[in-house]
């Protein structure tokens, strides 16, 4: 485990501006492969968030989500090693609220578990047929856990004036997951799989009150910021472990309906798991403009089924890096850019995101690597 560390103390003054050449440069990379043409290069994109951050700076884990000021100096630690040693094509860094996988188990009133050395967690409290038929959507007005959230967010505004003033701070929405990941969150995934089977029409009725829920959670959240959603981005991961004819019938269609209300402008959807049997849905049907597709998927079905319509990125497989950057790794980087990356439309990336116990050194190299065999006209052997 890296060695550095995050101390409280003064004021920080790294000041990502002194790089944006380097993001402008990125900004420019990425709008061509978003356009479906051919950069100078394929764009590396590798998404690394608050946990492995952690991690890298030898700050425990349930600190970093319990406490906003070692979660901000945490996140400007995890900044610069981004930009001064990882080097891929990010268009430019700000500081955010992270409260961790939980935002079901707030707005629905579930316990949450701070266990040491990791991420919170909820603990689902729906079990029974009864749960759901009492089951509420609660009013984002006056919600006593999405005003704590957003108290947070004003905090962690107030501590980067003070800590670090150089870098901006993100705005602030309270999500959750569409209807199907947001049913497994508060409640066990095991009995959401079995309904499909059991109970398809409490299944959807329950589905119905979730996308409710997050509609309202989502005007309630424009109207407090003063803003008009237009471009969407969703996380449906549990969507990989249901077949395609439940996925048209149960699940896309609800997903839709967030899409044609809010993603005008934008549809990005994030899934890990294999979504091979899903991939003609979420281009041809959802036409979702940019997906993030995760390791367990296959980049050929993925290309085969989405190139030219949605915009591909990720398919890097986390397990593969548990070690050096070695010969078996760099095979799979070069049949992902091989194989998806001609014509553009294509950004390689870590499939969801870096997770703790990967290597620095490995991702390095991996970034160094993409970007040498990635330069257009594509010539990769596999």
């Amino acid at each position: 485990m890296p060695s550095t560390r995050v101390r409280k103390a003064s004021r920080l003054n790294f000041d990502p501006a002194r790089f944006e050449d380097l993001f402008s440069e990125s900004r420019a990379r990425n709008s061509i492969a978003y356009q479906f043409k051919e950069a100078d290069r394929v764009p590396v994109t590798i998404p690394v968030g608050g946990s492995y951050f952690a991690w890298l700076t030898g700050v425990n884990i349930r600190d970093y989500y319990a406490d906003r000021e070692v979660a901000l100096r945490t996140q400007v630690a995890g900044f610069k090693w981004v930009i001064e040693e990882l080097k891929d094509d990010r268009e430019g860094v700000s500081l955010y609220l992270d409260l961790g996988p939980v935002m079901e188990g707030l707005f629905f009133d579930c316990e949450i578990q701070y266990p040491d050395g990791t991420s919170p967690r909820i603990v689902p409290r729906l079990r029974t047929r009864e749960d759901i038929l009492a089951f509420t959507v609660p009013d984002p007005e006056g919600h006593p856990q999405v005003e704590w959230a957003f108290q947070e967010q004003d905090k962690m505004k107030a501590l980067a004036r003070r800590i670090a003033p150089n870098i901006p701070v993100s705005g602030y929405s309270f999500n959750i997951h569409p209807p199907l990941s947001c049913a497994c969150a508060i409640m066990d995934p095991v009995i959401v799989y079995e309904m499909f089977y059991t109970e398809p029409e409490l299944l959807e009725a329950f589905f119905d009150k979730l996308l409710e829920a997050y509609m309202r959670l989502r005007d309630y959240c424009d109207r407090r910021n003063g803003t008009k959603t237009t471009s969407l981005g969703l996380a449906d991961d549990n969507s990989a472990f249901i077949s395609a004819d439940f996925y048209k019938r149960y699940v896309a269609p609800r997903i839709k309906a967030l899409y044609n209300r809010y993603g005008r402008d934008g549809r990005h959807l994030h899934a890990d798991g294999p979504n091979d049997h899903l991939f003609p849905t979420i281009a041809d049907y959802l036409k979702v403009t940019a997906m993030d597709i995760g390791g367990f998927s296959s980049i050929d079905a993925a290309t085969r089924a989405m190139k030219g319509k949605t915009v591909i990125e990720g398919n890097m497989n986390v397990r593969d890096l548990y070690g050096p950057f070695d010969d078996a790794a760099k095979a799979k980087v070069r049949h992902m850019i091989k194989t998806a990356g001609p014509g553009g439309g294509y950004l390689f990336a870590i499939g969801g995101e870096a997770y703790v116990g990967v290597a620095p050194e490995t991702m390095i190299d991996m970034v160094a690597y993409a970007k040498e065999i990635g330069r257009y006209p594509i010539c990769v052997e596999d």
